[in-house]
């Protein structure tokens, strides 16, 4: 049976704040995550993740051993989560193979009698993958334009629950998908521009209209607001005007504010009024900082890149292209710095590790999710790591 590897331990600056907190094939892109795109194309499960020191060992339900890079024996797949899967299955030759996009490698193709290793990938025949190759953590917006469509159509072909009373819908009805989740009366669906999911236990409260493709993942709460070309993983608090933003999970944001063309990762708390800009004033392309450096990333709409575990303070207005690192609490600006190191305490603190477990021990069982040994010595490593 073929295995499938997912390899990341050479990940750029341009990859901050995402890449400090959690492996790359954990993100979501569009309405799946890059590990699962991979294991849909590969027909399997990822047996495991090869990551950077400080993510090895990575404790999450669902996520496979994060480990060190070691060989591969065939038959297996190696791929790069900095490329994003459309869907379209490998048609896998007999001869190993490197998988190309757009001429550049993907990842590899190992079948059985063959060996791969990370110190001298090998430069196979090219076999042609279709998909998204990303430049850096804004292009997970990218991905998302460019899957969210697609991914959503896919659940209209199995269909769902009768659509509840007293929805109002704009376009196809068939293009409304829910899960066993709950829909208060008066929900607005707009499909005209793609599908609208709602997995199981969700719950979508009255007050609120869809602009598709959205989806909106199991057990997330809905409160309100517009809600548009977005995607919302496992039980997040959702309210207010969002549009173009990728939730990875777990995170709220249950407030008024605008959240624009952004990413939000996982126990992210955002305070009531947070705002971002997407757009700049001369309606240029957006430049990011990452570590002084200027980074051009070629779109027009970006807004604030979220790193696991931040959290603004209320009425906070953040600039285009704003980076948040892990674990940041935004608050005592006038206004904030378009970078926000890991583990920023205001505008001139540092939160210690002590005090970053113990928030993270009382916010997780929030969301019914353990706060185990396996956990902390997770984020324990991380914290290590970025503060060295």
């Amino acid at each position: 049976m073929t295995e499938l590897y997912l390899h990341e331990t050479d990940l750029g600056p341009e990859w901050y704040p995402i890449a400090d907190a959690r492996p790359l094939a954990e993100q979501r892109a569009g309405a799946w995550l890059i590990r699962e795109r991979w294991q849909a194309i590969a027909g399997t499960d990822a047996q495991a993740i090869f990551a950077p020191e400080h993510l090895r060992g990575f404790s999450e339900d669902g996520v496979p051993p994060v480990v060190q890079p070691h060989e591969v024996t065939g038959p297996a797949i190696v791929g790069l989560p900095v490329f994003v899967p459309s869907g379209v299955a490998l048609e896998l030759p007999k001869s190993p193979a490197t998988l190309t996009n757009d001429d550049h490698p993907v990842g590899w193709w190992i079948p059985a009698g063959e060996r791969w290793s990370p110190a001298d990938p090998p430069s196979w025949d090219p076999l042609e993958v279709d998909g998204l190759r990303m430049h850096g953590s804004y292009d997970l917006v990218t991905a998302l334009e460019y899957l969210l469509a697609p991914d959503t159509a896919d659940f209209t072909h199995e269909g769902g629950d009768q659509l509840p009373d007293g929805s109002i819908v704009i376009g196809d009805p068939s293009d409304v998908v829910v899960l066993g989740a709950a829909v208060e009366p008066g929900v607005i669906f707009d499909v005209r521009r793609g599908a609208v999911v709602i997995e199981q236990h969700a719950h979508v409260r009255s007050g609120t209209r869809f602009e598709g493709p959205v989806i909106v993942g199991p057990g997330t709460e809905v409160h309100g607001g517009t809600i548009a070309q977005s995607a919302f993983g496992p039980r997040c608090k959702i309210r207010g005007d969002i549009v173009s933003t990728v939730f990875a999970g777990y995170a709220n944001k249950v407030h008024e504010g605008f959240i624009g063309h952004s990413v939000v990762g996982r126990w992210v708390n955002l305070g009531a009024g947070t705002t971002t800009s997407n757009l700049k004033n001369t309606y240029g392309a957006v430049r990011v900082n990452i570590g002084g450096e200027r980074v051009e990333t070629g779109r027009q709409l970006l807004g604030t890149v979220f790193a696991d575990h931040s959290k603004t303070a209320i009425g906070t207005y953040l600039d285009t292209g704003t980076l948040i690192g892990t674990g940041a609490n935004v608050f005592g600006w006038a206004r904030p710095p378009k970078h926000v190191a890991p583990f920023a305490w205001g505008a001139d603190g540092k939160m210690r590790r002590d005090g970053f477990l113990d928030i993270a021990s009382r916010v997780m069982p929030r969301r019914k999710v353990e706060f185990t040994d396996a956990v902390r010595e997770s984020l324990g490593r991380i914290y290590d790591h970025v503060m060295a």
